[in-house]
């Protein structure tokens, strides 16, 4: 089974999600995971891609869109397609609303919850459903 960790921010606007998925993408990512990150549409992987380049001055973190030519070869890839088949060590940072299929392949799965209403309404029912499919589900709850 695989643990889900759900990271849950006072914050209620789209920038603080995204730039809480990059510190934890570059926290995923040092702790020696392949990564991916899930999002609901190609408009919201852009603008995570684009966070990704901007959310530290000093920091790179190798990332690209599944689409890139750079995929297979980045340890962090973002999408909004099915999952891609995961690596032995991979982790999933779900920015999508749903569960997406095949998320249990992957060794570790983190959600971000921050206070839009739209958000919490979707994440509760994703922590519902992790739970009734018997996964350990653990809450942070930060700031």
């Amino acid at each position: 089974m695989a643990r889900i960790d759900f990271y849950i921010l006072p914050d209620t606007t789209l920038d603080a999600r995204l730039q809480f998925a990059c510190k934890l993408a570059e926290t995923i990512w040092r702790k020696g995971y392949r990564l991916h990150l899930h999002c609901e549409d190609e408009a919201l992987a852009r603008q995570a891609d684009d966070a990704l380049w901007r959310f530290r001055p000093d920091a790179y973190l190798p990332h690209a869109l599944e689409d890139s030519t750079l995929a297979a070869q980045v340890p962090v890839t973002l999408g909004w397609h099915a999952l891609p088949a995961p690596a032995q060590d991979a982790a999933l940072l779900n920015l999508h609303p749903e569960i997406p299929d095949g998320f249990d392949a992957y060794a570790r799965v983190a959600e971000i919850i921050n206070q839009h209403q739209d958000v919490l309404i979707a994440k509760r029912a994703c922590w519902k459903r992790y739970k009734e499919l018997g996964h350990e589900v653990v809450p942070h709850q930060l700031g």
